[in-house]
């Protein structure tokens, strides 16, 4: 019995230490007693690509909305009435000045010339006659054989012929003229529309439109500058020709060039605009009459203007802003104001310094004084 109890002491004597133990491990790993503890992990720092700013001359520009109109545009019409036998260009053909685009049947017009030609003989043979008369009479009057009455006759028979013999060379021109006009060609080169008249169509003069014709190359484009634009455009003009840039609709580069031509006397008291017109070289038909298209008239040159991409802009209630990389590599807000574009950079007239470098990416995930690990990218295409 004595045994027995011995040895239970023993065993709750043990437990006692392990239990004992157990308390001291943990105390020690809690207050970072254990040589072998791992360290806590860094914060995370946002990587944020960055870019310098671009510093150059920046085109200036004025942008309009503009409508291309015809230099020339002409209803075709015949000089002589007739039956249209042909039509020699198809709708829509691209012409030279001087093609032919309609005939009139020119049979009559041949035999007018026909006839006119033959008086024409007749009348010299009557000439040659009365010349060769009158000179015998002259021979005849100065020896006595001829009175002044008759040597007067045949004086007269001359000038009479002489007379019929110029109405009827003016007869032949006419008829030749009008032969000319039943071929209709065209007075200029251009495009000519939809027919209007069918073959065997009875053409009168003043009545029939056969077809129009335009000219495409040169071509104008008209647009309309407020009076505040005005001042700047006549500024530019004064140091020579203002180059014009024509973008068709969803372009977002020039393809066609030209230069300011004219600028009306008045300006429209309704609207508070100019009307202006460029030239534009369209040998390829690009643009037609009647199309709208965007202009823009190159002004002056700003130099030293700082640029940033517009994809680094952000907006506030305070207005436009950009992230820059500030001290301690931290974000830097700066509030900016902002001049015109060019392709995918835009101007900042204040609020940054060339030396700024501007982030350009994650800006959703950054803000003011938030430490960042900035990415130095490629420079921007200027």
């Amino acid at each position: 019995m004595r045994k027995w109890k011995i040895a239970l002491g023993t065993a709750v004597a043990l437990g006692a230490i392990s239990v004992a133990s157990v308390h001291l491990l943990d105390m020690g790993n809690l207050s970072g007693g254990s040589a072998g503890a791992a360290p806590a992990p860094a914060a995370f720092v946002m990587p944020v690509p960055v870019v310098n700013v671009v510093k150059k001359t920046l085109p200036i520009y004025l942008n309009y909305a503009a409508r291309v109109e015809s230099i020339r545009s002409i209803t075709l019409q015949a000089r002589v009435p007739g039956y249209l036998q042909e039509q020699t260009a198809a709708d829509g053909s691209d012409v030279r000045q001087g093609d032919m685009l309609y005939r009139i049947a020119p049979d009559d017009y041949q035999a007018a010339l026909d006839q006119a030609k033959a008086q024409v003989q007749r009348d010299s043979a009557t000439l040659e006659y009365a010349k060769s008369n009158l000179g015998r009479g002259t021979d005849l009057a100065k020896a006595g054989y001829l009175d002044k009455d008759s040597f007067d006759q045949r004086t007269s028979n001359l000038r009479t012929a002489q007379a019929a013999l110029a109405v009827d060379q003016a007869t032949v021109r006419t008829a030749e003229l009008n032969l000319g006009y039943a071929e209709i060609k065209a007075p200029f080169p251009g495009r000519i529309g939809r027919n209007q008249a069918s073959v065997g169509t009875l053409v009168s003069v003043a009545g029939t439109v056969l077809n129009t014709l335009v000219q495409l190359d040169p071509i104008y484009v008209t647009f309309n500058p407020s009076e505040t634009d005005l001042i700047q455009i006549e500024q530019a003009k004064a140091n020579g020709p203002i180059a014009v840039d024509v973008l068709l609709p969803g372009e977002t580069q020039a393809s066609q060039k030209g230069e300011l031509t004219f600028i009306d006397n008045t300006i429209d008291h309704s609207t508070g605009t100019i009307t202006a017109r460029a030239t534009i070289g369209n040998a390829k038909f690009t643009l037609l009459p009647g199309q709208y298209v965007r202009v823009r008239l190159h002004v002056k040159e700003q130099p030293n203007t700082l640029m940033v991409p517009q994809v680094a802009l952000g907006s506030s209630q305070l207005g436009k802003y950009l992230y820059v990389i500030g001290k301690g590599n931290t974000v830097d807000q700066k509030l900016v104001s902002l001049g015109p574009t060019d392709g995918d950079l835009i101007s900042v007239t204040s609020g940054i310094s060339e030396t700024d470098q501007v982030i350009t990416g994650n800006l959703q995930k950054i803000g003011p004084g938030m430490p960042v690990s900035p990415l130095p990218q490629p420079k921007p295409a200027s």
